[in-house]
């Protein structure tokens, strides 16, 4: 599957990219990715191999990764797990993420997604 852009009110919600266009390596940091390179490349490969979804949650205006939202289909089942992480000051812009990432993953991939308890839900 193509990496599928999401519209999430104030946020506007895309694949992570590395390229000479944008580049989500140094916000990755920032977010205490260790491989931000390496993330960027796992995710296209879930994106791919329809194993896990990831998307980078960002200014419109700027383009600018402020929080990374994703959903991982469990293997044997038809559930799948919502995780997060925002930047500091950048909870809001994770919650408003969560409504428009479970309606896609439900609709789209067909799956029941668990919610999280707490802005900051981790799993990257």
């Amino acid at each position: 599957m193509q990496p599928v852009e999401i519209n999430a009110g104030t946020w506007y919600l895309r694949a992570l990219r590395a390229d000479e266009r944008i580049t989500d390596v140094p916000a990755l940091s920032h977010l205490g990715v260790t491989d931000p390179a390496g993330y960027v490349s796992a995710a296209e490969a879930g994106w791919e191999t329809e194993t896990r979804f990831v998307w980078a949650i960002c200014v419109p205006t700027t383009g600018e990764l402020i929080a990374l939202i994703g959903v991982t289909p469990a293997e044997s089942t038809a559930d799948a797990r919502l995780w997060g992480r925002a930047r500091d000051g950048y909870d809001e812009a994770l919650e408003a993420a969560v409504g428009p990432v479970t309606r896609f993953a439900e609709g789209a991939l067909g799956v029941v997604v668990g919610h999280p308890i707490s802005p900051g839900f981790d799993e990257l």
